[in-house]
């Protein structure tokens, strides 16, 4: 941002001028209000500056300290000799894990002890590490989130102590189609849990990958005939069971859509299944 400038006052009156003394003097009277103004709005610009001056003067020393711990840290690190079980440390000294290859400092004076410094926090720290964090590499990957879940699939999300996991909005799941080839047509639970098939010959569904035993899963399928109205037909695992043992008839006309749901909460032994509704188009 530009300084406020300040504007030029007119000439200021002479007794030397007797002649144009009162409209020197007018004119220069009636600047000051204006020129008071520009000088405030100046030292407030002047008085910022020096503000993020001060900030940047700050982060600046905050960054130089970090760089110099850095660099302490690294000159320890390539100083360090393997850590030696049953030996003797003073407080201070640094040495590397056999285990982890990682640089650790003494934070007690001690010998005779025979447990590895990774493993130890009463007597070492990790150099360049975080307090408290017991946190392997692989876990921390689980948080590489690259743009939010947005483009990336999240690899987290929050639960409660109870493993409860809420969700404010509502949920926007994929509407996979699965095709039949060779008469078959397979329903990957992994995939989804709400799928569309159009008949384009009699087929056999197969469910593959559902969730344990002792957990659900329940999905969704949209069957929808030819547009020829063929007739196609769909023979169903024998795993389902439909109410009163009796599978539905697909409805046989043009373009028919026929809606039906499905539940299993013992690893596929038994599907459940319902008609949610026919020939719905």
């Amino acid at each position: 941002m530009a300084y406020p400038p300040i504007t030029t006052l007119p000439a200021a009156p002479s007794r030397q001028d007797p002649t144009n003394f009162a409209d020197e003097a007018d004119a220069f009277l009636g600047a000051l209000p204006d020129f008071g103004d520009e000088a405030n709005a100046l030292g407030s610009y002047l008085d910022g500056v020096a503000s993020d001056v001060d900030t940047d003067a700050t982060s600046a020393a905050a960054s130089a300290a970090a760089a110099a711990a850095s660099a302490t840290t690294a000159v320890n690190a390539a100083n360090a000799q393997v850590w030696v079980s049953g030996a003797s440390y003073d407080a201070g000294d640094v040495v590397y894990s056999p285990v982890t290859y990682q640089t650790y400092r003494a934070i007690t004076t001690h010998s005779g002890e025979t447990t590895d410094p990774s493993s130890d926090a009463t007597n070492w720290v990790q150099l360049g590490g975080i307090d408290g964090l017991t946190a392997t590499a692989a876990e921390l990957n689980y948080n590489d989130i690259t743009t939010l879940g947005l483009t990336e699939a999240s690899k987290t999300v929050t639960a409660d102590a109870n493993g409860v996991v809420t969700f404010d909005n509502g949920i926007s799941e994929e509407f996979t189609a699965v095709t039949s080839t060779s008469n078959a047509t397979t329903v990957d639970l992994q995939d989804g849990t709400n799928f569309s098939h159009t008949l384009t010959e009699n087929t056999t569904f197969t469910f593959s990958n559902p969730a344990a035993s002792g957990k659900v899963s329940s999905f969704t399928i949209k069957i929808v005939q030819d547009a020829s109205a063929s007739g196609f037909t769909v023979t169903w695992p024998t795993s389902v069971d439909w109410p009163s043992a009796t599978a539905p008839t697909l409805t046989a006309t043009a373009s028919a859509v026929d809606y039906f749901v499905f539940i299993t909460h013992d690893g596929g032994t038994t599907y459940y299944g319902f008609t949610a509704g026919q020939a719905l188009a």
